[in-house]
Order: structure tokens, then sequence, then C-alpha cells
């Protein structure tokens, strides 16, 4: 049975990049294999490159992603268990800016291997998730959202870096 998405309008360039003809845990991971296949492809000379200033590296977005993917997981995870907070929001550049030295040194190979490891982790957790935990409604900074939701936006935030990656940094 396919659950009915809750989510705010914001969200909706993000699933708009998603294909359909999956399932949410194969859309995990075949979105994981495409953006590693895809970033293991970008020349070195790339990886530090800034298209204008105060934009981030292709390292700096991959370690975003990274961070993404923690913040999204938790917030399905406290709605997934009917925590009835509102959730924080975060805020992506300060998170990138403090981090932003640490990416630009670290080896590809690190970056991809812990945003693999993140990312196996989200689909673990959204596996074992029944209808009733990914029905669930809850609230994060200013957005409702349920929790299948969540995982579907996880998959649209990283299409759309892998399509900034191709139109502004190839």
């Amino acid at each position: 049975m396919e659950i009915p998405l809750v989510y705010s309008d914001y969200f909706q360039s993000y699933l708009d990049l998603v294909p359909k003809e999956y399932n949410l845990l194969e859309s995990l991971e075949i979105s994981l294999h495409e953006t590693i296949h895809f970033v293991q492809d970008v020349p070195m000379h790339a990886f530090d490159y800034r298209y204008a200033p105060g934009k981030w590296t292709i390292k700096e977005i991959v370690q975003h992603l990274i961070d993404c993917e923690r913040v999204y997981s938790y917030r399905a995870l406290s709605i997934a268990r009917k925590d009835p907070q509102t959730l924080l929001g975060f805020d992506e550049n300060l998170f990138a800016n403090t981090v932003s030295n640490q990416a630009s040194t670290r080896p590809l190979k690190g970056l991809l291997e812990e945003y693999s490891m993140a990312r196996h982790s989200t689909i673990q957790m959204f596996k074992s998730f029944d209808q009733e935990a990914l029905s669930q409604v809850g609230s994060a900074s200013v957005f409702n959202y349920n929790v299948a939701a969540i995982g579907w936006i996880l998959i649209g935030h990283e299409k759309h870096h892998l399509q900034v990656f191709k139109e502004r940094y190839l």
C-alpha cells in the first residue's frame, strides 16, 4: 500500500526530481549508488572548485549531504516514534562553514565512505518502519511532514545537488 505523502510545498522541487518507478527503499539504495558513482567520476581538479565566491566546493557538498542525511534521519526516527515536540531546524550554512576546512582536507574516499555508511543506516532504519510509522506526521522547524516524505525528500535533496554539480561544476 502506498502511503500518501505529507510535506510542505517548500520540498516540491526536490520531490519533482525523484523518479517514481521504484519504492522508497529501492530509491534510497539507487540514489546512494548514483551519487557515489557520479562523485567518483568527477575530475580531481574539480573537488575544490567554487563556481562563485561563497559557494560550496564539491567536497563541502558531499559533507552537506552527510549532515543532512543525519539530521533528516533523526527527524524521521523522532516522528516515527511519535515524539510530539516540534523538532528544531538547523542552519545548513553554519554547519557547512563550521566543517569547511575539514571537508576540503579530507580524502574523497573518506567522505564517500561516511556518506555510504550514513545512507546505509538510513536504509536500515526505514526498513524497520511499518506502515503506521511511515504515516506518522510531525513537525520540524516550520514544516510538517510524514516519515515517508522525509525519505523521499532525502533522495530529492541529493538529486538537486547532483544537478547543481552537473550544471555549475563540470
